[in-house]
């Protein structure tokens, strides 16, 4: 077990999102989604990328002569990175003098990783809390996922694998029993409009959802399955869209699903797509309100599925209160 390896992100410590309790995620590198919205741009690629950081630079092009491909050019209008012909070897960011140039991506070993993870064990404890797979997408890098489950669970600590639900069935055969939790993303019921915002039909993630809940019945300790859809305005967040997944979650799991979060639209990730040279189509998009969040909130509860089970989260926007 000791010789795999895995590309991940990092290790985020101290995170309450991503499960019950206090918990360490795992962000791994690779994702075969391609959201429009998406807020961890640079889990996409499965590649070692770099990003360059304006406010920190010196001017002082070590980098620029450091890179062995000569992919870098410091100009007046800050540095220009040929990413097409960019190997992610990192000794840009090795040798920048003030960290300016970061390295998306890293391999590490199971073994290395585990011990990572094992030094938060008293936080898991403490707040019924654990680790986390995420991404990206851990299906992506399927045994190293499940040497890292299986790692944890013979340390006793919790663990919940988030996912995207795009891999193989057998994948999800062989992590389900070592998870304690599936965190799974349920974002839009319309076939087209998935393809059209996703880059992917829906049609697997669906069915991949239909045999882990049947899986989940022949297990004698079966995960919890929590659902999760990100609210996105002009997308995911129509009255059509939540009553439509609401009609799913009920008729056709059966009362499997233990929560079914509905996950306010974040845009603190415009700077990472700037960084990564990348357009955004919601970089001009602000905050839910609170009241269009508790919409949706309420569209859901009155889908089907029973109300104490659905539960919105994330920050909105700040509204100025209304002259008298």
């Amino acid at each position: 077990m000791g010789a795999l390896t895995g590309r991940i992100l990092h290790f985020q410590r101290l995170s309450t999102e991503d499960g019950p309790g206090i918990r360490t995620t795992v962000f791994f590198k690779g994702c075969p989604l391609r959201c429009a919205w998406c807020h961890n741009p640079e889990s996409l690629s499965a590649r070692v990328e770099i990003q360059w950081y304006a406010g920190r630079c010196l001017g002082c092009g070590t980098c620029v002569t450091t890179c062995p491909l000569g992919c870098l050019s410091l100009t007046e209008s800050g540095m220009e990175i040929d990413r097409i012909r960019c190997d992610g070897c990192g000794a840009c960011a090795e040798a920048c003098p003030a960290n300016a140039i970061e390295a998306l991506g890293k391999q590490i070993g199971v073994d290395e990783a585990l011990r990572e993870l094992v030094k938060d064990r008293a936080y898991y404890q403490a707040s019924g809390g654990g680790v986390t797979l995420s991404g990206g997408e851990p299906t992506f890098q399927p045994d190293f996922a499940e040497a890292l489950l299986q790692g944890l669970k013979a340390q006793d600590i919790a663990t919940a694998l988030d996912t995207c639900g795009l891999c193989s069935s057998q994948v999800l055969d062989r992590l389900l029993p070592l998870t304690g939790l599936v965190l799974y993303d349920l974002k839009l019921c319309d076939p087209g409009q998935h393809q059209a915002f996703t880059g992917v039909p829906n049609g697997p993630i669906v069915q991949n959802l239909l045999h882990l809940h049947d899986q989940m019945q022949s297990l004698t300790q079966p995960p919890e399955l929590w659902i999760r859809t990100p609210l996105i305005p002009g997308a995911t967040a129509t009255d059509d869209n939540l009553r439509d997944l609401g009609r799913f979650l009920a008729g056709r799991l059966n009362g499997s699903v233990g929560r079914w979060e509905l996950c306010a639209f974040n845009n603190l990730c415009r700077d990472k797509y700037r960084r990564l040279g990348l357009d955004w189509a919601y970089a001009g998009q602000s905050l839910m309100t609170a009241a269009e969040l508790a919409h949706c909130e309420q569209v859901a509860r009155e889908s089907g599925l029973s109300p104490e089970r659905v539960v919105a989260t994330g920050a909105t926007a700040a509204v100025e209160p209304a002259l008298s």
